[in-house]
């Protein structure tokens, strides 16, 4: 029986923050965009609409709600530079201005929606969000990617891009995994064997080796060693560079995106894609394969992720070891995208470095997996 005075831990739930994330949002592959009709995306606890001008040629997102009467842009039509409302045909160009209302005299002064800050970058839309309104300061600006921008593109594949709708969970959920060497065992079947972060200014890494487990169905991307240099770029796009051993010494090297963008406290858009560099004598339909592999090597560890966040709580102050990595230092870091520019603090942005002792862990987990394999012979031993 537990004593009455016996200190007991007391989850603190807390409630998700009510603004969204300062930061570069990625609403998807930009080719997604320019079939000529307008899209609606629900993000930031509202409704946008991106469309490509039929002349500029640019891709433009603004509020998707037309001021006039409130119709849904997103379920009009493109109409040159500007999106026609579906309810009386006021058109809207990518500045947020009225373009024109063919059955008015006149546009009237104040006709002005809500145009969004964008940014193609890696094949890839964004959007600025800033709850004070602010521009991007220049140094957030998210880097292209070699495999993409570079000499050697032409060497890579093309995306193979997902999306998968998180509902019930924060996404402080997903980002906290930056520091969980503890769950790529448990959740994704392997062995973190080396395991390190950094947190510096805007960015937070995660330098990860692992080798996947013997006892369970391969969950994680690669049947061999990997290596993963991943960084989150802000609060919400992470480049991450694998390198997995293909065997013979020879080494695969892809790019995995993870991105989300917010739709309500506790709903975002978990979108996922890779490209391959193509190893000598692979042909482009084996590297776009590769690609689409390994996208479903995401979609299966990130499916094993979204089982957990559905059935947890909200925790804010949580009971760790030394193993489970630098929690709190994170959330201070990613605390910096929520506060106004003026209150971010020096403890959120200054250099920080912690790598977390993997040995002790993983003789207790090889111990673990030569035991479920020898239970397993066993058992296949008798049945024979």
């Amino acid at each position: 029986m537990t004593a009455l005075n016996e200190e007991v831990r007391v989850i603190e739930a807390g409630t998700p923050p009510t603004r969204f994330a300062r930061g570069w949002h990625c609403l998807g592959l930009a080719d997604g965009f320019t079939d000529g009709k307008p899209h609606e995306i629900e993000a930031f606890g509202t409704k946008l609409v991106v469309f490509q001008g039929e002349e500029d040629r640019r891709l433009h997102v603004l509020n998707a709600y037309c001021p006039h009467m409130g119709g849904n842009l997103a379920q009009g039509s493109v109409k040159g530079d500007a999106v026609a409302c579906p309810f009386h045909d006021w058109r809207w160009s990518g500045d947020g201005r009225c373009a024109g209302i063919p059955y008015a005299r006149r546009v009237p002064p104040r006709a002005k929606t809500r145009s969004w800050l964008t940014l193609e970058r890696n094949g890839q839309l964004f959007v600025w969000h800033d709850p004070q309104g602010n521009p991007p300061p220049p140094e957030v600006t998210i880097p292209e990617i070699a495999g993409v921008h570079g000499p050697e593109a032409a060497r890579w594949s093309d995306w193979t891009w997902k999306a998968l709708l998180v509902q019930g969970a924060n996404c402080r959920e997903i980002v906290d995994n930056i520091v969980d060497m503890a769950h790529f065992y448990y959740v994704h079947y392997a062995f973190p064997e080396y395991f390190k972060n950094v947190f510096d200014g805007h960015i937070a890494t995660q330098y990860m080796e692992s080798s996947p487990r013997g006892d369970m169905e391969l969950g994680t991307l690669s049947a061999g060693r990997l290596r993963s240099d991943a960084s989150y770029y802000g609060p919400s796009y992470m480049i991450d560079h694998l390198y997995s051993d293909v065997g013979g010494g020879t080494e695969m090297e892809i790019v995995l995106i993870n991105c989300h963008y917010p739709i309500t406290a506790d709903s975002f858009m978990l979108q996922y894609g890779a490209i391959v560099k193509r190893l000598p004598g692979m042909t482009d339909e084996q590297a776009a394969e590769t690609a689409r592999l390994t996208a479903e090597g995401a979609t299966v560890g990130f499916e094993q992720d979204v089982r957990i966040w559905r059935n947890k709580t909200r925790i804010d102050n949580p009971l760790l070891t030394e193993e489970d990595g630098p929690v709190y230092q994170l959330r201070r870091w990613y605390d910096q995208f929520y506060a106004d520019v003026d209150d971010v603090k020096d403890e959120m942005t200054r250099r920080f470095e912690f790598e977390v002792d993997t040995e002790r862990a993983n003789q207790a987990w090889r111990a673990e997996v030569a035991e479920n394999l020898a239970r397993r012979g066993a058992g296949a031993g008798t049945e024979a």
